[in-house]
């Protein structure tokens, strides 16, 4: 992996730490995550207009890459309603990089060496570290986020399979949010009935910040796909977590314990390994 790869994927997972955090005094996420796919799909529409249609063999991957995504929200939405999210998110995030790899060596015949193994080993064990003592919600919660991070690293192999397809990371990002943003609106509805977007001003800009800040991340992180190995790409993403501990120590009244710091440590010395030898 190129330095100039794993450096926009770090700028990535610290965009999406950031807006995590923004989001995370915010009660009702339905609501939010609604508010995201409008404004998401909104920014998307010029560039839309601007490019080429993606070629016909990626279409099939991103219409299914986007009702997937719809299912994780579903889920992580269940997730946060039997624990908490210090106790659940290391889970549904340390899953994904060994997932990925997985999923890439099957789909995508990608072979990963040993110290990029190595490195991705880290990233998992280190994020799933941050949740030993502060568990709640038992099986249950532990289970749904297993199944949350499993669902993310579905979407994530589809995309890096079809992002390759599309002749461009740019239109794929933008027809994957606009089919996206056409979804959630409709589960919705299914959930509350009728679709009521009124909100106090500053959550309305907190949802747009955030819809802005998903929207680049992701483009990020599709960019990067058609550059390098997915497993890799996926574990230097998961080191948000990092970024995200720092962010809610400082900004947030977070406490840093001496475990918390230590998995940060095995995070960062497995993002070492994959920027340096990750092919």
């Amino acid at each position: 992996m190129s330095l100039g790869v794993a450096g926009l994927v770090l700028c990535a997972a610290m965009l999406h730490a950031t807006w995590n955090a923004m989001l995370r005094t915010q009660a009702d996420r339905l609501w939010l995550v609604t508010v995201m796919s409008f404004v998401s799909t909104a920014v998307s529409l010029p560039f839309l207009l601007a490019l080429p249609l993606p070629h016909a063999a990626a279409w099939p991957y991103l219409t299914v890459s986007a009702a997937v995504q719809v299912l994780y929200t579903l889920f992580l939405l269940l997730c946060y309603r039997v624990a908490d999210l210090g106790s659940v998110y290391p889970v549904i995030r340390g899953c994904v990089p060994l997932l990925v790899s997985v999923g890439a060596a099957v789909f995508a015949g990608e072979r990963p060496g040993w110290p990029t193994v190595l490195g991705i080993g880290l990233v998992s064990f280190g994020i799933m570290a941050m949740v030993f003592g502060r568990q709640n919600g038992g099986p249950k919660a532990f289970g749904l986020a297993a199944v949350t991070g499993a669902i993310i690293a579905t979407y994530t192999v589809i995309d890096g399979v079809g992002v390759r397809l599309a002749g461009g990371s740019f239109t794929y990002t933008a027809w994957i949010f606009t089919v996206y943003g056409m979804l959630v609106p409709v589960v919705y509805l299914v959930a509350r009935g009728r679709l009521v977007l009124r909100g106090r001003r500053a959550e309305i800009r907190v949802a747009g910040l955030a819809g802005v800040g998903q929207l680049a991340t992701y483009a990020m992180m599709m960019w990067a796909f058609r550059l390098s190995p997915l497993g890799p790409v996926s574990a230097l993403r998961e080191t948000s977590v990092v970024f995200a501990t720092l962010i809610g120590w400082r900004f947030l009244g977070e406490k840093l314990t001496a475990a918390r710091l230590g998995a940060c440590a095995a995070i960062a010395m497995g993002a070492c390994c994959i920027s340096y030898f990750a092919s």
